[in-house]
């Protein structure tokens, strides 16, 4: 019996589910896998381990750090390791407001100001960020304020950076209303974080006016509220797809920028979020076996060509 003919003895009817997407991945797919805050080749060298022996399919990694912090070697060499895992590497633009030397964005009110762009320049020094990571081979970037956007997706458009990047919205950015979303895809933005304590009606709503790839934290970092709800993905998918399902880690240090001193610790916890994607497919195999995700290298993703 279900858990929902096992409540309707005591008269506990199901909540009337919200409408399923019809929308899917390029490749026809429901969802994809995302490991967030992989800092750099020794953390995805874990991520991919732990993948390996846990039998995760991970689609797509990314980076909070900024490319800014990684060398031109680590940059090809995490450009060559997602490349022959088939896998997305998505990297922060590094220049950012709250590495500046401005105060604003580290006020009580200031986390509205987090990621984006201060004067022009930070600017400058944000598109050069992007084309000395594509040169590397690098072709997904995080995105947190409009102006860059607009001003990449001009460059893209123009032949002045390679057609493959997608352009992932950033979480601190987040649209959490149907125009707002609309604004970004209309901005250029190819995938677009929304919040990750959505209800799934809020979703399916948010899901209504595009097609475009959502990118949700089923487990967020106490800075975006700590939500665990790994188990939901089933329903989170059926509404959300094409759904990037994303696995952060509450109760887990703070790692930006990272570096040397925090690659063990980043490690540790970029391990565990393998393992809470492994549970979430588990659930996922009980629950609705008949979603699909990607397999590597498919369609849409911004995987390297180093």
């Amino acid at each position: 019996m279900t858990a929902d003919e096992l409540l309707a003895r005591w008269g506990v009817a199901p909540p009337a589910p919200a409408p399923a997407s019809a929308r899917r991945f390029p490749d026809g797919a429901h969802y994809r896998v995302e490991i967030p805050s992989v800092e750099g080749p020794d953390v995805l060298a874990a991520v991919l381990s732990a993948a390996d022996r846990d039998g995760v399919q991970v689609n797509r990694v990314s980076q909070g750090s900024g490319a800014m912090v990684l060398a031109e070697s680590e940059l090809r060499a995490m450009a060559r390791m997602g490349a022959d895992a088939g896998l997305e590497v998505s990297l922060f633009v590094g220049p950012r407001e709250e590495f500046g030397i401005g105060v604003q964005a580290h006020a009580t009110d200031g986390g509205s100001l987090h990621g984006r762009i201060r004067g022009t320049h930070q600017l400058r020094y944000a598109v050069e960020d992007v084309r000395r990571a594509a040169e590397c081979g690098i072709r997904g970037f995080l995105v947190a304020d409009p102006g860059l956007l607009e001003v990449l997706v001009a460059l893209q458009d123009g032949g002045e950076l390679p057609a493959s990047i997608v352009w992932k919205i950033s979480v601190m950015l987040a649209p959490s209303n149907p125009v707002s979303l609309r604004q970004l895809q209309q901005l250029g933005g190819d995938t677009v974080n929304v919040p990750s304590d959505l209800s799934v009606a809020e979703l399916a709503e948010l899901r209504s006016v595009t097609d475009l790839p959502l990118d949700l934290y089923v487990e967020a970092p106490d800075a975006l509220g700590g939500t665990v709800r790994g188990e939901q993905c089933d329903e989170l998918i059926r509404v959300g797809a094409p759904l990037y399902v994303k696995f952060g880690l509450r109760n887990a240090r703070a790692l930006y920028p990272a570096g040397a001193h925090l690659v063990g610790e980043a490690c540790a916890i970029a391990t565990e979020k393998v393992h809470r994607a492994r549970v979430a497919d588990e659930w996922l195999r009980r629950l609705a076996p008949g979603l699909v995700q990607s397999e590597p290298g498919a369609l849409g993703l911004g995987v390297p060509e180093p």
